[in-house]
Order: structure tokens, then sequence, then C-alpha cells
């Protein structure tokens, strides 16, 4: 049994791959559009892929200092397997970036030429190869690591360095992505709407293609490694968790087995396992997807976050069965795929109903100002719910499995990531086609379709962020608990004694101290960045204004110099994106080495607490503000409209709402997620 899985695993991984390639050739041999719309596309694409080769080139090199460190440290077969998840990583992203710039301008087109249906199943493949390639990399790496390497003595380790270079390659691409996406947003929206008053994605503005090319590197690669990171750190803590934990933790695994070695076997397998049948039945839901073609959008990618987690419950419980595991598994698994669900729903709720209006309705009565207080308040207000969830699905987890038990739901809540990712790809394919739409005008018909699409993929964008950070906080919890039963093991065979996490030892309490800071390090070093990218683009654009003659005007022939928006904000995000991502990775052995392990486990909870509120708080208060705006363009506040005063004073909120849901909540999310990885790998050291 045991070596079925072994090898139906890479099977299904490869299968997928080969999906996802059918996918990108339909994809690309759909109609591209008329010469405008060619040329738009090729500006987007260009931008975007020259953003993701100066990135990568800064990332390879990390990766091989990254390398060398670890061989020395920890060993060959450690340092090749972090190379491994940093490659995968890096590949996911190139090919989803691909995807997406292919099926932008396809999805306009055949809006245009075939209506709404057929542009959503553009839109949904060109998300598709994301989704299958992310989840399909992510599987493949780990069942051969498990493959070639679980009768070694060092395999948690090898597969720690995996998870690692999995983390820091989603570190920097997440932020120095979401810093790119937010400056070019915010650029060409403070200088288009509020500077010169002109409409969205108008072909005037040289920031509308920047903008454009933001979508992508942000919400795309930036997102796919980052789920891409999750989705293997959830798989490594319960690996590393069922290699260390006493034999009489794992006691409840199975139905009627007793035997140590065979319960740690099957306890380091089952997450395999389980991310091989969230595969399978996230790869069914998106081939059959088109079936759905001719249903309202919002019905369809409904269908899309539904299926799967049902699917994937029913399977694991079949599976189950025929493998002897316990009923505890079962209701774990249950209990992450539910959990996983349930954040994402609230999410919806906080990102696109009532608390929406509250925010757009505080617009019309006192301005920008009680906007703002609105949008903080329903931020803040969202993070109640879904970290109650988190706390009953570890609650649940913890009652069946113990710390395992943790892991293994954060492993469920993950396992349907094809589906996830896809769904979230969707959203910046569908967001360009509008774009290009509008600068090609292709009329309001066309646009009515995009316009469609493009707030589907909105919310589901806001739902995609909700279900990546609750996943990456239980995946944390799950990592905190692999961290200390790591050096309780290393402890024991020499020997020594067990961490003890006492709140009245200094160090724990220095280390608490310590870690809570370092959320606040990345969340104003992100803002900032942000913040002076995005002035730097206002400028360029009012340059471009005053000095390019017939521009503003839209005199036929005049072109406004992109280019010089795309290079400014690919500098700034790739110059800034450094200060948060070394933070994550070099604090914790500094804490650890200097301070000794109590101090870093006590720097691990406290960046854990602040790190989880304050992530969950940003994405959703931005989320919010962003469609409050959207809600008073579309008339939700009657006597308001596009350059109202209400609007406008929507707009301010939005502007500081574009940082907090793609740039530093995110970037805060993949902190803490990367500290804890990046401790789990040195444990042995400071042990």
């Amino acid at each position: 049994m045991v070596d079925f899985w072994l090898l139906a695993a890479p099977v299904l991984s490869v299968l997928s791959l080969l999906v996802a390639f059918g996918l990108l050739l339909k994809v690309r041999a759909l109609p591209p559009g008329n010469a405008r719309m060619v040329e738009i596309s090729g500006y987007i694409r260009e931008g975007s892929m020259a953003f993701l080769s100066r990135e990568y080139k800064i990332l390879v090199i990390f990766a091989i200092v990254g390398f060398a460190v670890l061989w020395f440290a920890l060993g060959a077969a450690t340092a090749s397997s972090f190379l491994l998840g940093a490659f995968l990583s890096l590949v996911a992203g190139f090919i989803g970036m691909n995807a997406a710039t292919s099926a932008n301008t396809r999805t306009a087109e055949a809006a245009r030429g075939q209506g709404k249906g057929a542009a959503l199943i553009a839109a949904f493949d060109g998300g598709a190869v994301m989704g299958l390639c992310v989840a399909g990399l992510g599987l493949l790496g780990m069942s051969l690591l498990y493959r070639f390497y679980s009768t070694e003595a060092s395999f948690t380790h090898i597969i720690h360095g995996f998870g690692a270079g999995a983390s820091s390659i989603a570190l920097f691409a997440r932020i120095g992505g979401g810093i790119y996406t937010k400056a070019a947003d915010v650029g060409a929206d403070l200088a288009g709407k509020v500077i010169a008053g002109i409409p969205e994605d108008d072909p005037r503005n040289p920031g509308v293609i920047a903008d454009n090319v933001g979508d992508n590197v942000g919400d795309v690669a930036g997102m796919g490694a980052d789920i891409f990171e999750s989705y293997v750190a959830a798989s490594v803590a319960a690996i590393a968790i069922a290699a260390t934990a006493p034999s009489s933790d794992m006691m409840r695994l199975m139905a009627s087995e007793s035997d140590p070695g065979t319960l740690k076997l099957f306890g380091t397998l089952i997450p395999v396992i389980f991310a091989t049948l969230g595969l399978g039945i996230s790869l069914f839901s998106i081939l059959v997807f088109r079936f759905f073609k001719n249903a309202a959008p919002a019905v369809a990618l409904r269908y899309c976050l539904l299926l799967p987690p049902i699917g994937f419950i029913a399977l694991t419980w079949l599976v189950g069965d025929m493998l002897g595991l316990s009923t505890g598994v079962l209701w774990t698994a249950i209990a992450g795929a539910v959990g996983g669900g349930i954040i994402g729903m609230i999410t919806d709720y906080y990102t696109s109903a009532g608390p929406v209006m509250r925010i757009a309705k505080s617009s019309q009565e006192g301005g920008a100002g009680t906007n703002v207080i609105s949008g903080l308040a329903v931020g803040l207000e969202s993070v109640i719910a879904p970290m109650l969830v988190i706390a009953i699905v570890a609650g649940i987890s913890h009652h069946f499995l113990g710390l395992y038990g943790i892991a293994l739901s954060a492993v469920s809540m993950l396992a349907v990531t094809a589906m996830v990712m896809t769904i979230d790809a969707y959203g910046p394919i569908s967001d360009n086609a509008g774009g290009i739409a509008e600068m090609s005008e292709l009329g309001s018909e066309v646009r009515a379709i995009t316009d469609e699409l493009d707030a589907v993929g909105n919310t589901t964008a806001a739902i995609g962020k909700g279900f990546a950070i609750g996943s990456a906080i239980l995946t944390v919890i799950a990592l905190f608990a692999a961290f200390k039963l790591e050096i309780d093991f290393v402890r024991t065979m020499k020997g020594g004694s067990p961490l003890t996490l006492d709140l009245t030892n200094g160090m724990v309490l220095i280390g608490i101290l310590l870690g809570g800071i370092l959320p606040c390090v990345v969340g104003a070093s992100t803002m900032t960045a942000v913040g002076k990218a995005a002035g730097q683009i206002v400028l360029e654009i009012g340059r471009q204004f005053r000095e390019i003659p017939g521009l503003l005007e839209g005199k036929e022939g005049v072109r406004p110099d992109a280019a010089a928006c795309v290079d400014l904000a690919t500098k700034a995000a790739l110059s800034q994106m450094l200060l948060p991502g070394l933070a994550a990775i070099v604090a914790p052995p500094v804490i650890g080495f200097l301070l000794g392990a109590e101090a870093l486990a006590g720097a691990l909870a406290g960046a854990m607490i602040v790190g989880a509120v304050m992530s969950l708080f940003m994405a959703n208060a931005g989320g919010a503000w962003d469609n409050a705006k959207k809600s008073i363009e579309k008339g939700a506040l009657p006597g308001e409209k596009k350059g109202s005063a209400a609007h406008k004073a929507a707009v301010v909120g939005d502007t500081v709402g574009d940082p907090f849901k793609d740039t530093s909540g995110p970037g805060i999310a993949i902190l803490i997620k990367v500290m804890s990885v990046v401790s789990l790998m040195i444990a042995p050291l400071l042990a």
C-alpha cells in the first residue's frame, strides 16, 4: 500500500502538469484580438516578464548562497533539497505568468466575439495553468524526496530544506510583487482619477500598463509562490511531527495498529496521501468546469470553491477506511477542509457585503476621514471570526490526534490548492482583460462582460487571500509544534532536558517581545516602499501629461511612455523587498544562536500572534475599502457616482487599503511562515 501511494503521487503530479501544458496550448490557440489588443497585451507581457527576469536573477543568487551555507551546516542532501524547493517555486511562477499574460487579451477577444461563457472559460483555463503547476510541482517534489530519502536518518532535515527553499522564494516573490503592483496601482489611480480626472484604464494614463503588469507579478507569480510555500510547509510540519513525536502520541493514528515503526511510517506518509487526493479532486473539478460555462460567473466559480473540499472529504473517508486509519484522522481532515471554506466565506462577507456598504455610507456622511475610520473598524472586526475558526479547528484536531492533528488539519485545508490558486489567478486575468478592452475601445457591451468577470474575480481574490492567510496561521501553529518536538528529540537523544516554554522564563519573554516586533518591521517597510514608489510614479505621469503634446487631450497617434512607469515600479520593488525579506531569514538564527532555543521559541510565538492578527486585519480592511469604492461607482449609493465627493473619499480609503491587502498583509503572513520554517531547519544545530 505504501508503494502504491509513492507511485500514485508523482504520477498524478506529472499528469496535472501535462494537463496544465495542454490548457496553456489551448489558451494560446485562441484568437488574440485586433492589432491594438495585441499591442497592449504585448506591453503587459513584456513588462511582466521583464520584472520576473530581473527578480529571478536576484533570487537565483540568493538560492545559490543559501545552498552553499546549508551544504556547510547541514550537508549536501539538505542543501540540494533547499535548491529543489526554490527551483520548483520559480518554475511554477514562470509558467503561471506565461499563461496569465497569454490569456488576458484572449479573454477580452472571447468576450467580444463569443460572449460571456467563452470569456469565462478563457480566463479560467489561464488560471488553471498556474493552479495545476503550483500543486503539481509541490507534490512532485515532496513525493520524490519521500521516495528516495524516507529511510535515511536525516530525512526530516532534508524535507525541512525543501520547505525552506520554497519559503525563501515565496517571501521575496510575494513582497517584491506586492510592492510593485500596489506602487503602480496607487500611482496610476492618484494621477489618473484624482489629479487628471480621467477614468480607470484610460489609454492616456502612462501608469495603466504598469498597473496591469502589477496584477500579474503580484497576484499571479507572487500569490503562486505564497500558496506553493504554504502547501509545502504544512506537509513538512506534519512529516516533522510524525518523525519526532513520542510513539505514544501516534497511537491514535490507526484503528488496529500499535507497532511504533508502522505508525511513524504512516504518520509521515499521510500528508502525501492527502495532497494526492486533493490534487486528484481539483484536477477533476478543473476539467468539468467547462460544463458550467453558460452559468453566471459568480455561480460557476462558487461551485469551484465548494465541490473540491466536499470531494476531498468523501475521498479521504473512503481511502482512510481502506488504509485502516482511525476516525480521528478523518475528523481532523474534515475540520481542516471545512475550516478553510468557512474562513473563505467570512472573508467574502467582510469584503463584499454589509461591512462594505457601511464604509461606503461613511464616505457619504463624513468624507475621507470617516471612510478611513470605518475601514479600520471593519478590518479589526474581521479578525475575530477567522481566529475563532482557526482556534476551533486546532482544538478539534488536537483532541483527536494531538500536535500531529493540528499539522494534518493544515494539510487538509491546503489539499485543494490547485483549485484555490486557479480561481485566484483567474482574477488578474479578467482584470487585465477589462483593461485591454477599455484601452482598445471595444465598446460598452464588451466592457460590461469583462467588468462582470472582474467583479467576480475581485471577490474570489479576496476569498483566496483569506484562505491563504488562514491556512498560513494554522501552518505556523503546526511548524511551531514541530520546532519544539525537533528540539526535544535531539536533546533527548543527547541526554539533555526538553524545551520548556515557561512564561516566567526571562528568555522566553524576551523572545516574545522580539518576535512581536518583526511583523511591524515588515508592515512598516512595505507600506513605506509602496508610498515612495507610488509618489515617483505620480510625478512621472504628471511629467508626461505636461511634456508630451496632446497626450492628456487624447490626440490620435499620441502614446504615453508606459515603459518609464514599469521601470520605476520594478526598481522600487526589487530594491525595497530586501529588508523585509532578510528580516524573516536572519532573525531566527540570530535570536537562536545568541539567546538560545527558548528565546527563539518565544520569538516564534510572539511573531505568530501579532502577525496573524495584523495580516488578517490588513488584508480584509484593504479588500473592504476597495469594494466600497467600487460599490459607489456602480451606483449603490443614491445620488453618488464617479467623481462625487463620496467617491473621492472612497478613493482615499482604497489608496490606503491597496498596500494593506496586497503588500503588507500577505507579506506579514509569509514572514511568520518563513521564520517558522527557518527555525525548524536550524533546530538540530540549536539543540
